[in-house]
């Protein structure tokens, strides 16, 4: 008997039955916070921030730098992989619900910029949350040009980078 593929519904609306269908879409949905339902890719970038400072303040043994280091490159490789087959499951490129990126990439922010006091942790925030709302140049082009799951990975990543820009000018500002 033969089988035959059959193409996802498209742009499917994400559900909790969907997040525990297949670990690819939990960890692409940011263990649930793509679920929100406004501004998830916010709700993913805090959920960034708040387990990232939980991480590192009570299990710091555990999560060094070197270990982020570690986390946040296996996160861009499976996290790529997750998001392309969430993307196919759901019927659309780059879904809103999709909130791994932000996570890893926010990560990526707050383990360079340690150590860092709650005010630039949170300028950073917004740095971050701008830079991947607006996708100014060349934000949006890389957004265009690089596919699947990369492509959902690397715009927040332009975007992690760019903020990285700013809070290096902000602390050299500060003296």
């Amino acid at each position: 008997m033969k089988k035959t593929l059959v193409a996802p519904p498209l742009n499917r609306k994400p559900d909790a039955e969907f997040l525990r269908a297949h670990p690819a879409h939990f960890i692409a949905l940011g263990f649930g916070t793509g679920l929100a339902p406004f501004m998830p890719g916010t709700w993913g970038t805090m959920f960034a921030w708040l387990s990232f400072f939980v991480l590192s303040t009570y299990w710091g043994l555990l999560f060094t730098p070197q270990v982020w280091g570690w986390i946040i490159g296996l996160g861009v490789v499976v996290g790529s992989w997750c998001c392309a087959k969430t993307n196919h499951d759901l019927g659309k490129s780059d879904h809103g619900s999709i909130v791994w990126d932000e996570i890893i990439a926010f990560w990526l922010v707050l383990w360079l910029l340690m150590p860092a006091s709650a005010a630039e942790q949170f300028a950073a925030f917004i740095c971050f949350r701008f830079f991947d709302m607006v996708k100014p140049p060349p934000i949006r082009q890389i957004e265009r040009q690089v596919k699947g799951g990369l492509g959902v990975m690397t715009d927040d990543l332009a975007a992690a980078f760019f903020t990285l820009l700013c809070m290096a000018v902000w602390r050299t500002v500060q003296g």
